[in-house]
């Protein structure tokens, strides 16, 4: 009988040990999510100020998330660029499209942060 118990508190405290890790694991890629989400949020809410104040891209592109309705340049809306092609155009300029980037009109950061936030905003 004494065996048995003693078998029986191993076996619960191996199962109690595999339990914390699990749940400290899962605990540890939970907030990581969360941080990631908060970031991203951050570099939206940044992107969006970029487009629509220092950058002054709604002045020329239409985006319905900027609530832009320029039409001088292309509607993002419809081109749906992806964040390189974004930073390739800020960055260098295209057609009349001045160089943000080169011009040092805006950051490389400033520049990251537009790219991502047209990105996700004309992805459906």
């Amino acid at each position: 009988m004494v065996g048995w118990i003693i078998v029986l508190k191993l076996q619960l405290h191996k199962f109690l040990i595999k339990f914390k890790k699990i749940f400290f694991n899962f605990l540890l890629i939970y907030f990581s999510l969360q941080l990631t989400v908060m970031a991203d949020q951050d570099k939206m809410i940044l992107g969006l100020k970029i487009f629509n104040e220092k950058g002054n891209c709604a002045s020329c592109h239409q985006l319905t998330n900027a609530k832009s309705k320029g039409n001088i340049g292309p509607s993002l809306d419809d081109l749906k660029p992806t964040q390189a092609q974004v930073k390739q155009a800020v960055t260098n300029g295209i057609g009349i499209m001045p160089a943000f980037g080169n011009d040092k009109i805006l950051t490389p950061q400033e520049i990251d942060a537009v790219s991502f936030y047209v990105e996700k905003a004309t992805s459906n």
